[in-house]
């Protein structure tokens, strides 16, 4: 049995024809949490964890989430690479099939949780150049093993909030690009300098007939600079 792909709408890299849903399923998501895929998770981003809300709410996709994770958890990177690799082929495959624009997100929910599994991944994004791949993260070797792979098709960004903020300060120091959450965005903007996210600010819609508003946007798929995030969206 394969993995599963989901769809994000934020991150879709194709929509439906009502601009209002992703078309194709061009992320990929394990369980949230310290307990499961997260092992960087702070008590900030676990009480505002949009995913594991999602969860919570649909019972479907928790079953998704979990069903990858106990396929991955304890495979080696070998067997980790052959299941990423297939799902990725699929995802090309169907991109092309609807001509849309390869660009994946790795973890709509979830995190890098073991060296093996970032190994794994470091290899599928090195053998798929023609695909944009882009990835948050608070799991510091992940961070640091892919940021000094320097793959050119991986947009990363180390995950900060008020509770990690100097390993986030840290990692920046090395050129490693920070997207970093507060409470406001002038809360975040004390800490680390940049843009604030433009869907949360206002500027893009969720999704419209181009696609998720990441996709539209660009600037954490293609790894430009930091970028800031609010609870309140204010």
């Amino acid at each position: 049995m394969p993995l599963s792909r989901t769809n994000d709408r934020k991150t879709a890299n194709m929509s439906t024809k009502n601009g209002k849903q992703s078309k194709i399923k061009n992320a990929f998501s394990l369980p949230a949490g310290n307990d499961y895929s997260c092992p960087g998770a702070t008590s900030f981003c676990q009480s505002i964890c949009y995913a594991g809300k999602l969860e919570k709410l649909y019972p479907s996709f928790r079953d998704l989430v979990v069903r990858n994770w106990e396929m991955l958890k304890g495979a080696s990177t070998s067997e980790m690479f052959v299941l990423l690799d297939e799902m990725i082929i699929d995802f090309r495959a169907e991109c092309d099939k609807w001509n849309a624009p390869k660009k994946f997100r790795i973890h709509a929910d979830g995190d890098f949780f073991n060296m093996e599994y970032v190994m794994a991944w470091a290899t599928v994004i090195q053998l798929n150049p023609d695909i944009q791949f882009w990835a948050y993260t608070r799991s510091d070797f992940a961070a640091e093993y892919l940021h000094n792979a320097e793959f050119s098709n991986l947009g990363l960004y180390f995950s900060g909030d008020p509770v990690n903020v100097e390993t986030a300060k840290t990692m920046e120091s090395n050129g490693i690009n920070v997207a970093y959450v507060a409470t406001t965005f002038d809360e975040a903007k004390d800490a680390f300098s940049g843009p604030r996210c433009p869907e949360q600010n206002g500027a893009l819609p969720l999704i419209d007939e181009k696609g998720g508003a990441c996709v539209t946007c660009g600037k954490c798929v293609f790894g430009r600079g930091n970028i800031l995030f609010s609870v309140t969206k204010k």
